[in-house]
């Protein structure tokens, strides 16, 4: 699991990477000072969890934790702080724990044990899928000639940039009106997120690859386009491919 570390002062920082670096299955991706670096990182990395502290310049940490949780995606959220009056706001967010410094290496694996399974929210959207959503065979896009429908079996990838998703398909590209979290829970069977902002055509995968500066990608069929994918959901992929 990939991890970023936000706290505005860097010994902290450096520690609790240490921390971290000495688990097995776990690495820092990156550092962050304050809530727009940490946002920034979490875009540029696609860390699987963020240790967050909550006093920091700026917006402090709970303010943090609310905009992380509104991304399409939002990776795991944990506090790390030296003060404990802010748990009642922490767990105002969705923050999965909250550790008080100085942190120790058990209580740090028992929560990052924790970020790995999958809260109640994301089991509850793959159970309880709407079957009419599971039956759908086209979506909609808003084009120069008004609304069209698009063949869900034509499309090969969705990309989302900050507010707009876009779709790519035999016959182009066009805008949504959908997010990409309700395009995964309307189609989570026919597509596979591979980043934070991608969602793949599960039928159009060919192979998982790595372009000239070492960084996954995903080739799909009859496209030169090649989606990225992120650390985060490489395994995801490769457990796929190997069921292919």
């Amino acid at each position: 699991m990939d991890v970023l570390i936000v706290d505005d002062e860097p010994l902290a920082r450096e520690r609790l990477a240490r921390m971290v670096e000495q688990l097995e299955g776990y690495a820092v991706v990156a550092q962050a000072g304050d809530c727009a670096s940490a946002l920034a990182a979490i875009a540029h990395h696609d860390p699987d969890v963020v240790l967050l502290d909550v006093r920091m310049p700026g917006d402090d940490g709970v303010t943090a934790a609310h905009r992380i949780g509104e991304l399409e995606d939002p990776p795991a959220v944990i506090f790390c702080t030296a003060f404990d009056e802010y748990a009642l706001d922490a767990f105002g967010t969705r923050a999965v724990g909250y550790l008080l410094k100085p942190v120790r290496a058990e209580q740090l694996l028992e929560v990052l044990e924790k970020a790995r399974m999958p809260n109640k929210l994301q089991k509850r959207a793959q159970q309880h899928r709407h079957p009419a959503d599971r039956e759908r065979t086209h979506i909609s896009a808003k084009t120069p000639r008004g609304v069209e429908l698009i063949p869900l079996d034509s499309v090969r990838y969705f990309m989302a940039d900050q507010k707009y998703v876009t779709v790519y398909h035999d016959r182009g590209e066009h805008l949504l009106d959908d997010t990409l979290k309700e395009l995964e829970e309307a189609f989570g069977d026919r597509f596979l997120r591979t980043h934070r902002s991608v969602l793949v055509s599960v039928n159009h995968i060919q192979a998982m690859e790595r372009d000239n500066e070492g960084h996954y990608q995903v080739r799909l069929a009859d496209t030169d386009h090649r989606p990225p994918v992120s650390r985060r959901h490489a395994s995801a992929l490769k457990e796929l491919l190997q069921k292919i």
